[in-house]
């Protein structure tokens, strides 16, 4: 399933693969990580898999996650074997865990999506050389102008683009797929924020082992 051009704040579920319940896994997820997600179900076989991703622009405001995820996992509650919850814990101080431990689901361990795609080990070793980093992935590099550039104002006013951007010193494209497009693209944004540019093939990291454990 493709998502290009779908409003950033659209509820997607898997088309093809309505709640079924009987055996099924729902995966409840971040829609930054759904074509990601859609590929490792797809190379893996993993068709017992549901997956419904809530709003991608929920990144824009980390303290509506709990309370959105909750929402999910009480609405498919007893319709299915089990419920993972495809977030990491994504801005939300830990609230995120706290409340997906008192519905008793799971979550993807690690910080946020750039830690578990790195390998949450890998990233945290990295963590005093690359302290001022700015992550991209392959969502964040087509979403560039929707999630960075505008909701930061630089479309309206570029002259804030050294305030915003001026402790950070390089920017690192963390790659989930090979694809030069993408490559040029992160490139580019690189350039627009006046950052030095690097390229890191991560694949999809430990979302893949989170997956395969489920």
């Amino acid at each position: 399933m493709r998502n290009e051009g779908l409003p950033a704040d659209q509820v997607l579920t898997e088309a093809g693969l309505a709640p079924q319940g009987q055996g099924r896994v729902l995966l409840i997820a971040c829609g930054a990580l759904a074509r990601e997600i859609l590929a490792l179900k797809a190379m893996n076989g993993w068709d017992h898999m549901d997956l419904q991703c809530l709003p991608a622009n929920l990144h824009l405001h980390p303290d509506r996650i709990p309370d959105a995820v909750e929402a999910a996992v009480r609405t498919a509650r007893g319709r299915y074997v089990d419920i993972f919850v495809v977030y990491a814990d994504c801005g939300t101080g830990g609230l995120l865990q706290t409340r997906c431990k008192a519905l008793g689901v799971e979550m993807v361990p690690g910080p946020h999506c750039y830690s578990f795609f790195d390998g949450n080990a890998t990233f945290e070793a990295r963590g005093d050389t690359e302290m001022a980093a700015f992550y991209l992935t392959d969502f964040l590099v087509r979403q560039f102008d929707a999630f960075v550039w505008r909701p930061m104002g630089l479309d309206r006013h570029p002259e804030l683009r050294d305030m915003l951007f001026g402790n950070y010193e390089s920017l690192i494209y963390l790659a989930q797929t090979r694809d030069p497009i993408l490559e040029q693209m992160a490139q580019d944004a690189a350039i627009r924020l006046g950052l030095p540019y690097t390229y890191r093939y991560t694949g999809y990291g430990d979302l893949a082992l989170a997956l395969g454990r489920v």
